[in-house]
C-alpha cells in the first residue's frame, strides 16, 4: 500500500485535477495506493469535491478538521491516517509535481527510509522570495545543529518505520521538516521544478512563513535564550561604564555632569535591548503553556471514505460514573 497524503484549504478547483493526475501516474505501477485528503477548515467547495472522489473512488479518503488548523496539523492529521508501508505528502496546489511521486517511490525502492524533494528555484520565483528561504535554512542549520537542506518542504516520502517514530512525537508547534532531517535513517533525495499554482492563490502568506520559521528555531534550538545571555552581560558592562564616566565626571566637576545625551541615549538601547529580551523570553514561556495544556493539535470534524480513521488520544472513563458498570442499571 502507497499512502498520499495531500492537505487542502480553499483548494476546491485544484482536487479533481490533482487525484486525475495522481490516478495516471500511480494507476499503471502501484498495484495498491491510496489518496488521503484532509481539509483544514475550507470555506469553499473543497470538502464536497473530496466526498465526490470518494464515492467514486474508494481509494480516496477524506479527513475534514473542524476549523483551520494551519498545515502543519493538517499534515499530521493525514500522516496519522494513512496505512501505507511509504506515505508521500504534498500540497494540492499542484506546484509539487504528480510526475516526481514515482521518482520518490523508486529510490524508497533502493533502500531508502526518507526521500525528500528538493525544489530548484527558478528564475519566475521573486527574488526576496529565494533569497528569503535559503537564509532561514542557513539560520536554522546553524541554530540548531540539525542540517536543512534550502529548498526543502513537505514533499518527501517516509518508510512505514521512520513515520511510526516521528508520530511518537507529541509536542506542540511540530515542525515536521526539522523533526524528519532530526530521527536520522538511510535518506536520499530527488530535485524537481516548482510547477505553477493550478488555480486560486497561495494561503502561506508572510506572516505565515514568519510564524513557521520562528516555531522551527525555537522548537529546535535554546540559542535565542543563550544570545540574550551574552548581549545581556555586554550591555550590563555598557551600562557599568556609564556610571563610571557619570562618578568620573562628576568628581573632576562638581558643577556640571556632561554627557546627558550620551547617558539618555545608553538608558534608551538598554531598555530596548531588554524588551526584546523579555519577548523572546515570553514566547518560550508561552511554548511551555502550550505544552502544558496537552490540547489536541486538531480535531477530526467527520470522514469519508472507506475506512477513513485517524488516530485518537484515549479516554479514561471512571468506572463509578459508567452506566454500563453501575449495578442498579
Amino acid at each position: 500500500m502507497i499512502s498520499i497524503v495531500i492537505p487542502a484549504y480553499n483548494e476546491e478547483q485544484n482536487v479533481e485535477i490533482l487525484y486525475a493526475r495522481l490516478r495516471e501516474r500511480l494507476q499503471p505501477r502501484e498495484p495498491q495506493w491510496e489518496l488521503i485528503f484532509v481539509d483544514d477548515g475550507s470555506t469553499d467547495g473543497t470538502w464536497e469535491r473530496i466526498v465526490m472522489l470518494s464515492k467514486s473512488d474508494p481509494r480516496v479518503r477524506g479527513l475534514r478538521l473542524s476549523r483551520n488548523f494551519g498545515h502543519q496539523n493538517a499534515l499530521l492529521a493525514g500522516l496519522q491516517a494513512a496505512r501505507g508501508a511509504a506515505v508521500v505528502s504534498m500540497d494540492a496546489d499542484l506546484q509539487h509535481p504528480p510526475a516526481v511521486v514515482t521518482e520518490l517511490l523508486a529510490r524508497w525502492r533502493e533502500g531508502y527510509q526518507v526521500v525528500n524533494a528538493i525544489r530548484i528555484d527558478s528564475a519566475r520565483v521573486p527574488l526576496w522570495k529565494r533569497w528569503a528561504s535559503r537564509a532561514f535554512y542557513r539560520l536554522f542549520s546553524l541554530l540548531s545543529g540539525v542540517k536543512i537542506s534550502p529548498g526543502t518542504a513537505d514533499f518527501r516520502l517516509l518508510d512505514r518505520q521512520v513515520l511510526d517514530e516521528i508520530l511518537k512525537f507529541k509536542e506542540e508547534g511540530l515542525f515536521l521538516r526539522g523533526i524528519v532531517h532530526w530521527v536520522g535513517y538511510p535518506t536520499a533525495s530527488v530535485t524537481y521544478e516548482c510547477g505553477d499554482r493550478h488555480a486560486g492563490a497561495s494561503k502561506y502568506t508572510l506572516r505565515r512563513m514568519l510564524i513557521l520559521a520562528w516555531n522551527g528555531v525555537s522548537s529546535f534550538s535554546l540559542v535565542p535564550l543563550r544570545v540574550c545571555v551574552v548581549l545581556g552581560l555586554a550591555s550590563s558592562i555598557v551600562a557599568f561604564s556609564g556610571v563610571v564616566y557619570a562618578i568620573v565626571g562628576w568628581w573632576l566637576d562638581n558643577d556640571v555632569i556632561p554627557g546627558w545625551a550620551s547617558s539618555v541615549a545608553i538608558s534608551s538601547f538598554l531598555f530596548g535591548v531588554l524588551f526584546a529580551f523579555l519577548a523572546i523570553l515570553a514566547e518560550y514561556v508561552g511554548r511551555i503553556l502550550l505544552e502544558v495544556r496537552g490540547r489536541p493539535r486538531f480535531l477530526v470534524r467527520e470522514t469519508t471514505g472507506a475506512d477513513a480513521t485517524v488516530e485518537r488520544s484515549p479516554v479514561s472513563l471512571d468506572a463509578s460514573c459508567d452506566p454500563r458498570t453501575r449495578a442498579d442499571g
